[in-house]
C-alpha cells in the first residue's frame, strides 16, 4: 500500500499551491469548500441562477490551475470564501471532483478521481458521474463534493455524500461487471440519450486514466474507446474492468496497461461536445 498511497499523494497543483495552505485540513471541511467555488453547468437553475451561454466554455477547462484561474478571475477572495452564485466558475461533476482531489493531496491525504455512474439522480438510471476517493488509513472512502445542501434536497439524497455507498455510485469497471453478470441493464448506464455497452467501456478507459492521474473531461474521447453504438471488444473490457475494480491489487499492471498506446492519452483528443479535436498538455 505504501507505493499506492505515495502515488496518490503526489501534488497536482502548480501556480496556486500556496493559496491552498490556508484551507482546512479535514475532509469534511474541504468538501464544503468546493461547491462554494463552482456552479454545475446543468444545475444552475436549481439555485435560481441562469448561466449565460458565453460562460459554458468554462466547463471545458481541464487543468486544476486553469480552473482556479477562472475562479479567481470571477472573484479574488480566499478559496475558503464561498462565492456568490454569479461569481462561481462553471463546471461539471469532474471539476468538483478534481478540485477536491487537489485539496486533499495538498493536505497530504491520498486521493484520486473515479469515473463511473451515479444511481442517485434519476430512478432506474445510472448517470455518468465522477466522485473523489480518499484513503482514511483503513479503506478508500468515496466523496461526492458536488452534493451541497441544494442538491441533496433536489436529488433526495438519503446517504452521507462524505461516504458514498458503493451501490449508489458504481465505478465504471463495476458497472461493466454487473451488466456482464446480467444483474443490470447496460442501457440504463449513460446520460441524456446516450448509453449502453459503448458508453460504459468509454468510462472504463477514463477511469483507467484517472487512476494514472490523468483526469480528463467526461466527453474527451481517445484510443480504445468505442464509438457511439459500436460493440466493444468484450474480452478486452472484461480484463480492463477487473483491473480498475481493484486498482490497489493490480497497481503495477494498471500503470503498465495505461502506458500502452491503446490507452495512454495522445497529444490530441476529440471533444465530443464541441465536435472537434483538441490539443492537450502531455500526460504524466
Amino acid at each position: 500500500m505504501d507505493e499506492v498511497s505515495t502515488f496518490y499523494r503526489r501534488p497536482i497543483l502548480g501556480r496556486h499551491a500556496a493559496l491552498f495552505d490556508a484551507l482546512p485540513d479535514d475532509v469534511a471541511s474541504l468538501a464544503r469548500v468546493v461547491p462554494g467555488l463552482l456552479l454545475h453547468q446543468h444545475i444552475g437553475p436549481a439555485y435560481g441562477e441562469p448561466i449565460a451561454p458565453e460562460r459554458i466554455a468554462e466547463a471545458h477547462l481541464r487543468s486544476v490551475d486553469d480552473i482556479l484561474d477562472c475562479v479567481l478571475e470571477h472573484d479574488g477572495a480566499a478559496f475558503s470564501v464561498a462565492r456568490p452564485l454569479a461569481k462561481r466558475a462553471i463546471g461539471v461533476c469532474r471539476h468538483f471532483t478534481l478540485l477536491l482531489v487537489a485539496m486533499l493531496r495538498h493536505k497530504n491525504i491520498p486521493a484520486r478521481a473515479r469515473c463511473g455512474f451515479g444511481a442517485y439522480f434519476e430512478k432506474g438510471k445510472y448517470l455518468d458521474h465522477w466522485v473523489a476517493e480518499y484513503w482514511n488509513g483503513a479503506r478508500w472512502v468515496m466523496v461526492d463534493p458536488q452534493m451541497d445542501d441544494v442538491q441533496r434536497k433536489l436529488f433526495r439524497i438519503d446517504f452521507d455524500p462524505l461516504d458514498v455507498p458503493r451501490d449508489r455510485f458504481l465505478i465504471a469497471g463495476r458497472a461493466w461487471a454487473s451488466c456482464r453478470a446480467g444483474k443490470a441493464d447496460p442501457d440504463a448506464f449513460g446520460i441524456l440519450d446516450m448509453g449502453g455497452w459503448w458508453f460504459i467501456a468509454g468510462n472504463i478507459v477514463r477511469d483507467l486514466a484517472a487512476l494514472n492521474d490523468v483526469v480528463m473531461l467526461p466527453w474527451d474521447v481517445w484510443g480504445a474507446m468505442p464509438q457511439p453504438g459500436e460493440t466493444p471488444d468484450f474480452a478486452r473490457f472484461d480484463a480492463l474492468a477487473e483491473l480498475t475494480r481493484d486498482p490497489d491489487a493490480h497497481f503495477a499492471e494498471l500503470r503498465a496497461t495505461y502506458a500502452s498506446d491503446d490507452y495512454r492519452l495522445p497529444p490530441v483528443v476529440f471533444n465530443a461536445v464541441l465536435q472537434r479535436p483538441e490539443h492537450i498538455r502531455p500526460s504524466p
